[in-house]
């Protein structure tokens, strides 16, 4: 992590989290400069692989708008939920941009390098239900949840589907740990408040989060 990127984040976020049900949330980690330089992180990544409508394999078509960076994408069609080194349309996923690696690099306290950054569009009206991410090889290492544009209320429930939930607004900059105990936590995206933040004045919120997919003995070869 270079000092000219690992400077842009708030030393005093960083230091001292929120905690939701085991997940550390570093509240406004990035600062309005910094939010708007990922930003164009973020659009050069779509030029390159567009977003797309992922459908469940059971047919039904997500409110969220998806595509991702790094050696893996998320999929998830008729064949199922996997991860895949190519975007639908046959194009390889674009590399993971040095600030949001920045990111990892701060939070994640692993020595492994994130392999997929998966990009959500919640457009007005987009939600994310419950669900826990397990498509994962290494649950040693976190999901990192980087919040960008709208506020989002985010629900944390517990490693049981029926475990008593808990909700915060995420905003614009706030970044979410999910290791530890937490690491496969239910988990989910209720409502967002539409052109909540003057990051996407026209409205939209936008949500990366980091992972590493493959097992340990394979990021150790």
């Amino acid at each position: 992590m270079t000092g000219a990127v690992s400077d842009t984040l708030d030393a005093a976020a960083l230091a001292a989290p929120a905690e939701l049900k085991g997940v550390r949330i570093h509240q406004a980690l990035l600062p309005p400069a910094a939010q708007a330089a990922l930003l164009e992180d973020i659009r050069a990544v779509v030029r390159a692989a567009p977003l797309v409508r992922p459908v469940t394999p059971g047919g039904r078509a997500m409110s969220v708008r998806m595509t991702a960076a790094g050696d893996f994408g998320w999929i998830t069609d008729s064949a199922g939920y996997r991860y895949e080194r190519r975007h639908p349309s046959g194009v390889p996923w674009p590399p993971i941009p040095a600030r949001v690696r920045a990111i990892w690099d701060a939070v994640a306290e692993t020595d492994r390098a994130p392999e997929c950054c998966l990009i959500n569009w919640y457009a007005d009206g987009a939600r994310m239900g419950l669900h826990q991410d397990r498509d994962e090889g290494d649950f040693g290492c976190p999901v990192v949840s980087v919040s960008l544009g709208d506020d989002a209320l985010f629900r944390v429930g517990g490693t049981e589907r029926r475990a008593p939930t808990r909700s915060i607004w995420l905003r614009s900059g706030d970044v979410a740990v999910m290791g530890g105990a937490a690491r496969l936590a239910w988990h989910g995206v209720d409502r967002t408040r539409f052109a909540s933040s003057p990051l996407l004045p026209d409205g939209g919120r936008i949500n990366l989060t980091l992972r590493v997919v493959t097992p340990p003995d394979a990021g150790a070869a």
